[in-house]
C-alpha cells in the first residue's frame, strides 16, 4: 500500500514538473524567441557531432528557412555542414546578397560553433515574430558553418590538451624532425582529461607559493629572503616516451588552418604553422570552394578566441596598400559600432596592434574575393567583473569568487618515472580561453548582433525616381536613379582593383533601345554613352549610400521594365508605364 501511494505522489510531481514547463506557464525574457521550435541550451559545449546534430534540429524544424549540406570533408572524412538561411519564399537564395559565418578554425578556440550555432537558431526562431529578423531574411541569405575544423575540436574537447593546444589542424606532423609523428604528445597523469602543471619541490627552486593564495606560483626575486618551501616548475604533464630526453616536444599535429588561405601566403620557414601551400588542407580548401561559386557573398565573419578584438586586416604590413580609405572607412564605422555592442572588446588592425600573419582567412575573403571581413577574438577577462581585464591573474579570484572553484584542479602528489614525486595541478583547459557557462550565452547573442549590424550593411538596392519623356519622331527618354542605402558598396575597391566580380547589370526591356548611357551629372546633361549593347548599362560599382543614374533613348513600347542585376547587390526589378 506504501509502495502504491509513493507511486502515485512521483507521478504527480512528474505531472506537476511537465505542466510547469508548458508554453503557457513561461513569461518571455525581452530579446530570446519564446518557445522555440528547437530547445538549446547555450550554457555549454557541443562536440562536432553535437553542433551538426543541433544544425539537423535546425533545418528540420524550419524547412522554408533553411537547406542544410555538406561543403566537404575534413581531413579525418567528418562532413564539414553548412546551413544556408533565409527566407526561401521570397526571390532566388543564390542571388541575394549573401553573408558567410564560421568558427572554430583553430581546435581550441571553441566559441565560435556555439556562437555560430545560437545565429542560426536565433534566425530561424525568430522570423515572422521580429520585424528585423523577418526583413533581413527577405533579402539576405546566411551561410553559416558551425566548424570548419571538427576533428581538431574533437581532439581537444576528447583528448587531453591544455588550453591551449592542439590549435592545429589534424594532418600529423613530425614537429620535432626525429622522423616519428605525435609519438610524444601529451600524458593525462591524472586522468581529468586536462594538461595542467607539474612542480616539484627543490632547495633550488626559483618559485614559492602565494601566501595571498595558495594555487598561484610566484616566482623569487633576487632580493626575496624565503624561509618557506621552494618549487621549480616543470611544465605540462606528460612523460618521454620516445626516450630522446625531452617531455612533450612533439604534440599531435602542427600546421595552422590559419595559415593556409592563399593571400599573401609564405611557407613555414617564414610563417610558422604554414602548409605545404595554400588551400593544401582539406577544410580551408572546402571553404575556399564555396565562397568562389558564390559571388553574392558580401560580407564575412570568422570567431576565434581569445582576447576580447574585434580585428581587421591587414594582417602584414606588406599588405598595407590592399585597404585603401574608402574601404578603411566602412570597416571603421563597423568596428567601432561593434565597441558599443560587444563592451571589453577593442576594435584593432591584425599587423599594427597584435602581429603579422600571412595567409590568413580574413586577408584572403578581402583580398581575394573582395568581401568586407572581420575576426572576432571571442572572450575578455573584462566579462567577469564588467569593470577592467585583469589578464591572467585575475583568472584566480574569478574561479573563486564566481567559478567557485571549478576551473582549477588542486595539486596533488605523482610518482613521475623521471622526476620523481611531483604535484600535479592547474587551471583546467577549459578555463580562461573559453567563455564560462553562466556567460556563454550573452557572448553569443552580442557577437551575433554585431554579425547583423555587418550583415544589414551589405548593399541594398532600389529603383528610385523613373521619369519619361517625350522626345520628337515618337521616341523618348528613360532616366531611372538606382538606389543604394546601405554603407557597403557593390564592389569593395580591392574587387574594383582587380576585377574580382563582373559589372552591375542596369537593363531596360519592353522597348527598341536605341541609346544607353551614364549620368555622370544631372544638372548639365553630362553622360557617357555606352555603344554596345545599349539595353543593358553596365556599371562598375554602386556606391554606398549613394546613387547611379542611367538613361536611355528608346522607340515603341507602353510597358517598360526597368532591372538591376548585381553579383553582390541582388537583383530587384520595377515596371514602367
Amino acid at each position: 500500500m506504501k509502495k502504491y501511494i509513493l507511486t502515485i505522489a512521483c507521478v504527480l510531481m512528474v505531472s506537476a514538473f511537465a505542466k510547469a514547463q508548458s508554453a503557457q506557464d513561461i513569461f518571455q525574457a525581452v530579446g530570446t524567441p519564446s518557445n522555440p521550435k528547437v530547445k538549446i541550451s547555450f550554457n555549454q559545449y557541443y562536440t562536432s557531432e553535437g553542433l551538426a546534430a543541433l544544425g539537423k534540429k535546425i533545418t528540420d524544424a524550419h524547412p522554408n528557412l533553411v537547406k542544410r549540406m555538406s561543403i566537404g570533408k575534413s581531413t579525418q572524412g567528418r562532413d564539414i555542414w553548412m546551413l544556408a538561411i533565409t527566407d526561401y519564399s521570397t526571390g532566388d537564395a543564390d542571388r541575394k546578397p549573401g553573408f558567410y559565418l564560421d568558427g572554430n578554425i583553430h581546435s581550441n578556440e571553441i566559441q565560435g560553433g556555439e556562437i555560430s550555432t545560437y545565429t542560426a537558431w536565433y534566425l530561424t526562431e525568430s522570423f515572422g515574430k521580429v520585424p528585423y529578423i523577418t526583413e533581413m531574411l527577405k533579402d539576405r541569405v546566411f551561410y553559416i558553418v558551425a566548424t570548419i575544423n571538427p576533428d581538431a575540436r574533437n581532439n581537444y574537447m576528447k583528448e587531453a590538451n591544455t588550453r591551449n593546444t592542439p590549435r592545429a589542424g589534424m594532418i600529423p606532423l613530425d614537429d620535432d624532425s626525429d622522423g616519428l609523428f605525435d609519438e610524444d604528445g601529451f600524458d593525462d597523469l591524472d586522468g581529468d582529461g586536462s594538461i595542467t602543471q607539474m612542480r616539484r619541490k627543490s632547495t633550488t627552486g626559483d618559485f614559492i607559493l602565494d601566501p595571498r593564495d595558495p594555487r598561484k606560483m610566484i616566482r623569487i626575486s633576487p632580493d626575496d629572503v624565503v624561509t618557506g618551501q621552494r618549487y621549480e616548475m616543470l611544465g605540462g604533464e606528460g612523460i618521454d616516451n620516445d626516450n630522446d630526453g625531452r617531455i612533450n616536444e612533439d604534440i599531435p599535429g602542427y600546421y595552422d588552418p590559419n595559415r593556409d588561405w592563399g593571400w599573401k601566403w609564405q611557407p613555414d620557414y617564414v610563417q610558422r604553422g604554414a602548409y605545404k601551400y595554400p588551400f593544401s588542407a582539406p577544410e580551408t580548401r572546402a571553404v575556399a570552394d564555396f565562397v568562389k561559386k558564390h559571388p553574392n557573398i558580401a560580407g564575412a565573419q570568422s570567431f576565434h578566441n581569445s582576447g576580447g578584438m574585434i580585428l581587421r586586416g591587414p594582417g602584414a604590413e606588406e599588405d598595407l596598400a590592399t585597404y585603401n580609405r574608402a574601404d578603411i572607412a566602412i570597416y571603421d564605422a563597423i568596428g567601432k559600432k561593434g565597441e558599443e555592442l560587444l563592451p571589453g572588446y577593442n576594435y584593432l588592425t591584425v599587423y599594427k596592434d597584435l602581429y603579422s600573419v600571412f595567409g590568413g582567412e580574413l586577408d584572403w575573403f578581402y583580398g581575394g574575393r573582395g568581401i568586407y571581413t572581420f575576426t572576432n577574438e571571442i572572450f575578455t577577462g573584462f566579462a567577469y567583473y564588467k569593470n577592467k581585464d585583469g589578464g591572467f591573474d585575475q583568472i584566480y579570484a574569478a574561479d573563486k569568487d564566481l567559478l567557485l572553484g571549478d576551473g582549477f584542479t588542486p595539486y596533488k602528489e605523482y610518482n613521475h618515472p623521471t622526476y620523481g614525486l611531483v604535484e600535479i595541478g592547474g587551471f583546467k583547459k577549459n578555463t580562461g580561453r573559453a567563455t564560462p557557462g553562466f556567460m556563454l550565452e550573452e557572448e553569443a547573442h552580442r557577437n551575433m548582433v554585431f554579425v547583423f549590424y555587418h550583415a544589414f550593411h551589405m548593399p541594398h538596392l532600389s529603383i528610385g525616381d523613373v521619369s519619361v519623356k517625350s522626345l520628337p519622331n515618337g521616341l523618348k527618354e528613360v532616366t531611372a536613379t538606382i538606389v543604394n542605402d546601405r554603407l557597403m558598396p557593390t564592389h569593395a575597391s580591392q574587387d574594383l582593383k582587380y576585377n574580382i566580380e563582373r559589372p552591375d547589370y542596369i537593363s531596360l526591356s519592353g522597348a527598341k533601345v536605341l541609346a544607353g548611357m551614364i549620368v555622370q551629372d544631372a544638372d548639365f546633361n553630362v553622360t557617357t554613352e555606352q555603344k554596345n549593347t545599349p539595353e543593358t548599362i553596365r556599371v562598375a560599382n554602386i556606391p554606398g549610400n549613394s546613387t547611379v543614374m542611367v538613361r536611355w533613348i528608346v522607340k515603341g513600347g507602353n510597358n517598360l521594365t526597368i532591372k538591376v542585376d548585381s553579383a553582390k547587390g541582388g537583383v530587384v526589378e520595377q515596371r514602367v508605364k
